[in-house]
């Protein structure tokens, strides 16, 4: 670059493009599934700021999360909105509404209730309520005697390294839904898969408690981000 050459950052603007490279005209002419990630992110933000265009905008996030939808679900409202200048509440919420909802659509798999026969059965069905959470949280599968799944439960929600359990609620809610079984479930958002001994602890106290009301404690999954879990049943812990 010759000494009086001034160089000046080069933005892209949407209003630069051809429509085909448009998020909204490129999803109406092929269909919501020919846009990319960061152009589905584009959608959601609306706009960008001063200097930087929302698909800029979106890159950004979009790289900062690893390119990992997975990622960004984990990242808390509050979080995104001191992370990245040009979003604030308002369009953090749009996008972690966007990702709830998607993780809600893969537990909708048919109207016939999901039968658990092992553990990764029970891990697939319950996933996505807890996988990518910022904070631990308690579920409970309640069971009917042929291990279809009636309902999930959430019984507490706490902070990141640990959440308060009432055997009393968990047992509640079974017998409401006439739960012949359960399984426990909480996550570990560290990603630390090894039982802690206050998870050990609990997870006795509620077996023995279930065996007096005739309600079978059959598993016990920890759950971290972005896949993986442990099973108590499957490592003879039950």
């Amino acid at each position: 670059m010759e000494p009086n050459d001034h160089y000046t950052p080069h933005h892209t603007r949407i209003a630069d493009l051809s429509d085909d490279d448009k998020p909204r005209e490129k999803a109406l002419r092929h269909g919501i599934r020919s846009l990319s990630d960061t152009e589905l992110i584009a959608i959601l933000l609306g706009g960008g700021i001063q200097g930087k265009s929302v698909i800029e905008l979106s890159r950004e996030v979009y790289d900062a999360c690893g390119k990992s939808l997975s990622d960004m679900a984990q990242m808390s409202i509050r979080s995104m909105c001191t992370r990245f200048q040009g979003i604030g509440p308002a369009k953090a919420i749009t996008i972690a509404a966007a990702l709830e909802l998607g993780g809600r659509r893969k537990d909708i798999k048919s109207d016939v209730k999901p039968q658990i026969k092992c553990a990764v059965d029970a891990y697939e069905d319950i996933r996505n309520h807890v996988e990518n959470l910022p904070t631990e949280e308690f579920w409970v599968m309640l069971l009917s005697r042929s291990n279809r799944v009636i309902a999930r439960e959430c019984i507490s929600r706490g902070g990141t390294a640990a959440t308060v359990v009432e055997p009393k609620l968990v047992f509640k809610r079974a017998i409401e839904h006439l739960a012949s079984s359960i399984i426990l479930v909480h996550n570990h958002p560290s990603g630390n898969l090894n039982p802690s001994p206050q998870d050990d602890a609990l997870t006795r106290k509620l077996k023995d408690a279930g065996s007096l009301m005739d309600i079978n404690v059959i598993d016990h999954l920890i759950i971290i981000p972005n896949g993986g879990y442990y099973s108590y049943a499957d490592n003879g812990r039950l």
